[in-house]
């Protein structure tokens, strides 16, 4: 198995397969983006190769992110591949983060993949705001999204930023409307990532414990000892029954469980979100196209640098700990 230097298992791959997106959310990407020359992408055959290390190395939970994952061209090609290793056993999940707006097309694929479940980035259901958060999404396209994902079976759970002044008088609409669909909810503080030009952290940041105290006025809420191997505190509803988690980088750092590590979609290996350091494997990859030794041992020498924590901070109204690459670029 794969341990980092703070006896940490680590068993969970969050995959960027492109960092290209069909919107520009404004905590995510800067308006005008300049996306990475395809030629430096690793191809689908590498990506699957890298998997397949991982998950010989003992990584046991996959997750495809972007960007948005479902605009690679032939995406479907590597799940397909990829789902080799849920029949053998070998892993234990395969699923993604998605923005939603090509579930329509996708999901009953995703399903016959072996995708049992995935998240949908989702924080407003009024269509203007949502228009005017994503820059250029469409809801009704995203509903439709989840529709088609619910009718292929999958289970769905939105993740939604919370942004203060936006989508604050959304938080008992957003509950409401998952109650009524059988849909997970979480709710994700924002993290500073990217310059994303005149967009103000600070005056976007809504603690993830004021969201709390204030469903607390209308629901009875009860802490739930359950963890998915994430970084979510989960709560159930007593009036509802539903779940909703909380993840919190800012206001409750959760390091000490971490588990994970994120490569991106050119092949480099960050062991924290919240930190700079990264180690390449995109050449351990390449220069060594019938020996997986290498890139093992690359594998194993990054997650031997693999940091505590972060050092996200908000606190004296300064930014602390920003990282200069977009989301987008890491991988949500």
């Amino acid at each position: 198995m794969l341990i980092d230097p703070f006896q940490r298992a680590i068993t969970y791959l969050r995959l960027s397969v492109t960092d290209r997106c069909d919107f520009r959310c404004v905590y995510c990407m800067s308006e005008n983006m300049q996306f990475l020359p395809k030629k430096e992408l690793l191809s689908l055959e590498e990506l699957d190769r890298l998997c397949t290390s991982f998950i010989g190395l003992g990584v046991k939970k996959l997750r495809i992110t972007g960007g948005e994952p479902l605009v690679r061209r032939g995406i479907m090609s590597y799940f397909q591949s990829m789902a080799r290793h849920i029949d053998s056993g070998a892993l234990d999940e395969l699923t993604l983060t998605t923005n939603g707006s090509q579930l329509e097309k996708y999901a009953a694929d995703l399903a016959a993949c072996g995708v049992k479940r995935i998240n949908i980035s989702l924080d407003t259901l009024d269509e203007q705001k949502f228009a005017d958060i994503t820059r250029w999404g469409r809801l009704p396209q995203v509903l439709r999204g989840i529709d088609a994902a619910q009718a292929a079976g999958l289970r769905v759970k939105l993740n939604a930023v919370a942004l203060k002044s936006f989508n604050e008088d959304e938080l008992i609409p957003m509950a409401e409307f998952c109650a009524e669909r059988g849909l997970d909810l979480t709710f994700i503080e924002v993290m500073p990532m990217g310059d994303i030009g005149n967009e103000n952290r600070i005056g976007q940041y809504w603690s993830l414990n004021d969201l709390r105290e204030t469903l607390a006025q209308t629901y009875r809420l009860t802490d739930l000892s359950e963890r998915t191997g994430g970084p979510a505190r989960y709560v159930r509803v007593e009036e509802t029954g539903q779940k909703i988690g909380f993840i919190t980088p800012l206001s409750h750092n959760f390091c000490e469980s971490c588990n994970r590590v994120r490569i991106t979609c050119t092949g480099e290996i960050y062991t924290c979100l919240g930190q700079e350091g990264k180690s390449d494997l995109r050449a351990p990859l390449r220069d060594n196209p019938h020996d997986d030794a290498p890139l093992e041992d690359a594998i194993r020498a990054a997650i031997g640098l693999k940091p505590k924590g972060h050092d996200f901070d908000y606190s004296r109204q300064e930014l602390g700990g920003q990282m200069s690459r977009h989301m987008s670029h890491t991988g949500g």
